[in-house]
């Protein structure tokens, strides 16, 4: 609406204008040189506008005619610019979806159009990753790194590649390279703390961790545990030669992560040791409401070496009694009330564990009945401890280990053991737990007397030995073999079943299949292991009563036809 009210006020005076020019008539006389020129004030505004517009106009083309050579220079320079783009993004679109074929090509042709550009830098390594070629993959990250503007991007480079190569010198180099850069990345501080880690350097792992937390790598916290876990390896390491650095060291380790068992562990067995004990109950006891742990327990209750076994129960009750009450508190009441003959403890201590039992408490259990003279109930709960869930344990990466690591020994990860169960997060399947309290009672099955057995009529005496292999395979049967040529014959009507892939094919290639699958089935129950009595299988054995008591029918014998006999090993 505003365009339109100003374009009707622009017509208005234009309007306006050459009303007010006709209304008042005049002459122009222009004298030049000599000459006279006589025209009406019209004509000559005229004139002018005219003049004006072709001076514009001719200046317009002079102009463009001038500045044609840089605009078809800057028109090619963007048109390559917009090829260029396209082949790096095409190529990294290449290199993220394993192309190789396509990345090779579209880094040929970004080299070819932006040689020296970042990107077709990063695209020509990533390009030889992919491919294979790891000295032009390192050729391209050096020169990368000989670049202000992709240094510390060559250098990850690099270090990638020598970590591949497992060149730890070459990888520490040129981690140490990237932290001196002003803003120094995550990967490379980090990486040059692990590496000082793994060669034992703990002091110079202290001073990289000061400089991680300075340059705002890691926030406190981190920086607070990952301290303690340094301290506590520095203390391990000088309890033998210096003990009284040791012992400071172990307190700050304990007074920076109070969670951190065996920076607590080390610090109350020297101070113990030392005569402080007292000072070292307070650590163990701050250490064990924070995270119970049967380090802490043991360490605890041998605090005065001479006390009794009764003794070193009633301090681990009181320091059970101080945290909270989870299975690390009553195995370890249990373990100290075995030791001094209290059974009813015992007992009492792991009745709310026996339900669904861990290793130890079966084990405990089992040394509990046997110590009381049972020992058929010590055997089933040696049975149960075969089967049980395992307990926690220092786990790091998969690797676990007996005592607890400062850094994972397969990855170098600072602080990387957990106190927890190695297969936790893993889907184990059913577990059917024998329950004393609800026995499975079978139903009686006849046995016939010992004597002479009765002849059977021919047609119900039992097949041959070999035909008895083939109806139950032992690992120690004789393997099938496929058929010859000879035997092949041609398929009779109904015998392909289409509802099974297995039978697809030709009879011969059938036979060879079955063969092979029988094979392996074979091979496979080999290896199987009995499975003990204190867990109810999931699958029965042909002679097992099953968990009603009913035995299951006894499978027909086979068909004497030898491909029927195979077939019949194979139906559902």
């Amino acid at each position: 609406m505003i365009r339109v009210l100003v374009y009707l006020v622009i017509v208005a005076l234009l309007a306006f204008g050459a009303v007010w020019f006709a209304e008042r008539p005049g002459d122009v006389a222009i004298t030049w040189q000599g000459r006279r020129i006589d025209t009406s004030v019209m004509v000559l505004v005229a004139a002018v506008a005219a003049i004006a517009v072709a001076t514009v106009m001719l200046w317009s083309i002079l102009r463009a005619i001038l500045r044609t050579p840089d605009a078809v220079s800057r028109y090619l320079r963007i048109r390559r610019g917009v090829r260029g783009y396209l082949a790096v993004s095409q190529g990294l679109i290449a290199v993220g979806s394993g192309d190789a074929r396509a990345a090779k090509k579209f880094t040929a042709e970004a080299v070819r159009i932006a040689p020296r550009e970042p990107l077709t830098l990063l695209l020509s390594a990533q390009t030889a990753q992919l491919s294979g070629d790891r000295d032009a993959a390192v050729a391209t990250f050096q020169e990368m790194a000989d670049r202000d503007d992709t240094r510390v991007l060559g250098l990850h480079g690099l270090f990638v590649e020598a970590q591949r190569r497992h060149d730890h010198a070459a990888a520490l180099g040129y981690a140490e390279e990237a932290a001196k850069h002003a803003s120094v990345p995550v990967w490379a501080g980090q990486a040059a703390l692990e590496f000082r880690c793994a060669a034992g350097d703990w002091s110079g792992a202290l001073d990289r961790l000061e400089r991680n937390m300075k340059s705002g790598l890691i926030d406190k916290r981190t920086y607070r545990r990952q301290r303690a876990v340094l301290i506590t390896a520095q203390a391990q390491a000088a309890a033998e030669s210096d003990r009284e650095r040791a012992i400071a060291l172990a307190r700050e380790a304990a007074k920076l992560a109070p969670d951190l068992v065996p920076a607590a562990v080390l610090a109350g067995r020297l101070l113990g040791e030392a005569g402080e004990r007292r000072r070292a109950a307070r650590i163990i006891e701050r250490a064990w409401r924070a995270n119970p742990h049967p380090d802490l327990a043991a360490g605890y209750a041998k605090l005065r070496p001479g006390d009794s076994a009764r003794q070193r129960l009633s301090r681990v009750e009181a320091l059970a009694a101080k945290g909270p009450p989870d299975a690390e508190a009553a195995l370890a009441v249990a373990r100290a009330a075995l030791d001094a003959q209290e059974f009813v403890a015992v007992r009492s201590a792991l009745a709310p564990h026996t339900a669904s039992p861990r290793k130890r408490v079966a084990a405990l259990m089992a040394e509990l009945e046997m110590a009381q003279g049972d020992e058929g109930r010590a055997r089933e709960w040696m049975a149960r401890a075969l089967n049980a869930r395992r307990d926690p344990a220092w786990t790091a990466d998969a690797f676990v280990s007996d005592h607890w690591l400062p850094i994972s020994p397969v990855s170098g990860r600072l602080d990387a053991f957990e106190w927890k169960d190695p297969l936790a997060g893993e889907d184990h399947g059913t577990v059917i737990e024998h329950r004393a309290e609800v026995p499975a009672v079978p139903a009686r099955v006849e046995t016939p007397q010992a004597g002479p057995a009765p002849q059977a009529e021919p047609s119900q005496q039992a097949p041959p030995a070999n035909e008895k292999r083939e109806r139950a395979p032992r690992a120690d049967a004789p393997e099938f073999r496929p058929p010859s040529a000879e035997e092949e014959q041609t398929p009779r009507a109904g015998e392909e079943d289409s509802r099974s892939p297995f039978f697809a094919g030709g009879r011969r290639e059938r036979r060879v299949r079955a063969a092979a699958m029988a094979n392996e089935w074979r091979a496979a129950r080999s290896d199987m292991t009995p499975i003990v009595p204190a867990v109810i299988p999931l699958v029965h054995a042909p002679d097992d009563p099953g968990p009603n008591g009913e035995p299951p029918a006894e499978p027909e014998p086979p068909p004497p036809a030898s491909w029927s006999r195979i077939r019949a090993l194979f139906k559902s």
